[in-house]
């Protein structure tokens, strides 16, 4: 099969002839659909997280089940799924206490550089990454890291919801716990911050303050939901809120991940507001809060994927699609093919894009 890979930090991605051996007990072999070209991939390639190379990158992606290993009795050839990179075990504390996204078990959620799934012709090990690798034409997954959806499902909306949707829309409903009401802000509208508006509304906020520098990107997050707009552009976006608002926002959510992302999101928060830092962060980057500012019951936290129960968030986020109430049409701005996947990358680093799928042809 062709897949995509990574042989050094800030390289081009290379069309390599790669294979993936029989699925072995609680594996699953899938038929690659659709897959995302998400910032994740890009944050890995430019090394600002370690991963053993060379490594075909890819996670947030559809596809059709092809063949099944032992003991599998979750899926069966024919169906189509959503990978989700949060593996999980199901027997662990954090599993069994329906927090699965927290799931480390090293023999399911297998390290970097331990997974053995990938071959090929050349010398040495080809690694895969996060347990997935979607940049390929097929993918030996272990049936925890993928959910079953309903046939009537578009794929390509689909593998949307295997990162970036998922992300966005479980850190509000999980991770911050938005309710009817609420003031929310939303730092960053690429594909996590656009969900993350989305689901806002769908929570019932009353006031979503989508922030970012892409006026193209700020209308889209008003066709979404928001209700307001703000450009840092037009001076300290801390300052714009707190205008906007009187004294600051329930919530504010950093999908971004930066030092200064997240310390404006926890200065804009209103009198028990809560920051939650959604992006992902440069390893060992640190931020500074003022400790008085925690005097008036200001908080701060983190969000995993989005606190996701993908067996039951990913299902919720599908019947929200079919029914009209997230719109997952306006995420995909082009479609391309596997070769073309450098150009992908390029144009989302332009901030041409909100999200390009590479299409893998059809499914069935």
């Amino acid at each position: 099969m062709k897949a995509a890979v990574l042989f050094e930090p800030n390289a081009p991605l290379q069309i390599e002839n790669v294979s993936v051996r029989k699925p072995q007990s609680h594996e699953v072999l899938l038929r690659t659909s659709f897959a995302g070209i998400c910032h994740t991939d890009l944050h890995y390639m430019e090394a600002h997280t370690p991963y053993p190379m060379p490594v075909v990158l890819g996670h947030e992606s559809s596809g059709v089940v092809e063949a099944i290993g032992d003991e599998v009795r979750y899926v069966r050839p024919g169906d189509h799924v959503v990978t989700c990179l949060s593996v999980f075990c199901g027997t662990c504390e954090y599993c069994t206490t329906g927090r699965p996204a927290l799931c480390f078990d090293p023999e399911i959620k297998l390290p970097p550089g331990v997974s053995e799934r990938l071959e090929w012709d050349r010398p040495g090990r080809i690694h895969t990454f996060m347990n997935l690798s979607s940049f390929a034409e097929q993918m030996l997954v272990h049936e925890n890291a993928l959910v079953k959806i309903r046939d009537d499902m578009p794929l390509d909306r689909a593998s949307l919801v295997g990162c970036a949707v998922m992300t966005g829309y479980g850190s509000v409903v999980n991770t911050a716990k938005v309710g009817p009401g609420d003031t929310v802000a939303v730092i960053a509208c690429g594909g996590v911050g656009m969900a993350a508006v989305n689901s806002a509304r769908v929570a019932g906020a009353e006031r979503i303050i989508a922030i970012d520098m892409n006026a193209d990107k700020l209308e889209l997050a008003r066709k979404l939901g928001a209700t307001d707009i703000v450009d840092p552009m037009d001076g300290d976006i801390v300052e714009q809120v707190l205008c906007l608002t009187g004294g600051g926002v329930d919530h504010a959510l950093d999908c971004l991940g930066s030092k200064r992302t997240a310390e404006d999101a926890f200065k804009m928060l209103a009198f028990d507001g809560t920051a939650t830092l959604v992006g992902l962060f440069r390893e060992g980057e640190t931020i500074e809060l003022t400790g008085s500012a925690f005097l008036r019951e200001r908080k701060v936290q983190g969000s995993l994927l989005g606190s996701n129960r993908f067996r039951v968030d990913m299902p919720r986020i599908i019947e929200l699609y079919m029914q009209g109430r997230m719109n997952l049409d306006v995420f995909i701005s082009q479609k391309i093919r596997l070769e073309d996947i450098n150009d992908g990358f390029a144009a989302m680093r332009d901030g041409k894009v909100l999200r390009s799928l590479i299409d893998f042809g059809p499914s069935e």
